[in-house]
Formats: structure tokens, sequence, C-alpha cells
């Protein structure tokens, strides 16, 4: 049985420690600072709350497992709102999206946002 243990805690640090090395390949590869960030909170994400649980189960203690579990679903609660407002952030202090992004759904909301309430006046 142990053995078992053994085998599912290495398999899932593994893909926890694979989904945190697609972060951080993404954070260096992809062109944009929202694409950068989306890699980051979506794949780094998935990676910690894969370790926080290989960590969980391997303690084969209760308390410490629920602990990493609440790490979890505050990782998974947090991390995209975060990214979501940091994005944000970011776009209303002027970075624009790269050549290969296709539209920019928050300049063109904002363009038509103006040009209505210059109508209205």
């Amino acid at each position: 049985m142990d053995l078992l243990w053994a085998i599912l805690v290495a398999v899932i640090l593994l893909a926890g420690a694979l989904f945190s090395l697609i972060a951080a390949i993404g954070i260096v590869r992809l062109p944009d600072l929202y694409s950068r960030m989306h890699a980051a909170s979506k794949a780094g994400t998935v990676g910690s709350g894969l370790l926080l649980l290989a960590v969980g189960i391997h303690s084969q203690d209760f308390s410490i497992l629920a602990r990493s579990l609440a790490g979890f679903v505050f990782f998974v609660l947090t991390a995209p709102i975060a990214a979501h407002l940091l994005a944000r952030a970011a776009h209303k202090a002027g970075y624009r999206l790269t050549e290969p992004s296709v539209r920019d759904e928050l300049l063109l909301q904002g363009q038509i946002a103006r040009r209505v309430y210059r109508k209205k006046t």
C-alpha cells in the first residue's frame, strides 16, 4: 500500500512540476504581457495546486491535507481574479497587444463608450 501512495505522490509531483515548467516557458516565450500573464495564472495555478496536493497526500496527516486543499482552493479563486485586474491595469496604462493578436475588445469598448457619451451631450 505504501508503494501505491508513493507512486501516486510521484505522479502528482511530476504533473505539478510539468505545469509549473509550462508556465515558466510561457512567461519567457509568449509575445506580450497579456499572454504571459495568462500562462502564469493558469498553468502556474494548476502546477502549484498539484504540488500542494502531493505534499498533503505524502504527509498522510488529515490536517496537513486539509490545509493543502485550502491553499489549492485559495489559488484557484484568487489567481484568475488577480491576473484579470493586473491585465486591466496594464491596458489602462497603455500596454497594447502584439500583432498576432486579432482584436482588442477593451479598446473597442472604450471607443464605443466615448462615442455614445459624446452623442448624448
